[in-house]
């Protein structure tokens, strides 16, 4: 079941470092649906049909989450902490992608049962790379779980 069409729902508020993840995942020939939230609310909203989100086949559930920690309003660290806690989500992978090497934000994340954490390189060819090893492994060598319903 490798090589998963899953909608990918990325929380990420910075419209250039989301720009720049569309063109690698266009380059690299992803088909996934992207979704897009711009802050800790909106993805919560998103990922409980609530709000806007009420119509669940505009916010279906997505087979993984790229988390940006530094959000407006309810930040990364509360959204996984949520999304950990409710028994509907918590079998989405998230990984974090963000700019923050803090150990205690590293700790506090693998804490909440993040399933991956990498950090945002500043250098563009070494953002293409990460992403690139990012879509090999979620999206071509690991089976998700959605994927698995009969």
């Amino acid at each position: 079941m490798a090589g998963s069409t899953q909608p990918l729902l990325v929380i990420e508020d910075s419209d250039e470092d989301f720009a720049a993840f569309e063109r690698i995942l266009r380059k690299a020939s992803i088909s996934n649906v992207v979704y897009r939230c711009v802050d800790g609310d909106d993805a919560l909203d998103f990922l409980r049909h609530n709000g806007q989100y009420q119509d669940s086949t505009k916010a279906p559930r997505p087979g993984i989450i790229l988390l940006d920690l530094n959000l407006p309003g309810t930040d990364g660290r509360e959204v996984l902490e949520q999304i950990k806690q409710d028994s509907e989500l918590k079998m989405i992978p998230v990984v974090v992608f963000t700019t923050s090497s803090n150990p205690k934000d590293i700790e506090i994340c693998y804490q909440c049962g993040v399933n991956g954490y990498i950090l945002k390189p500043i250098d563009v060819k070494k953002l293409m790379r990460t992403v690139q090893v990012l879509i090999d492994y979620w999206f071509e060598a690991v089976i998700l779980p959605n994927s698995v319903r009969g």
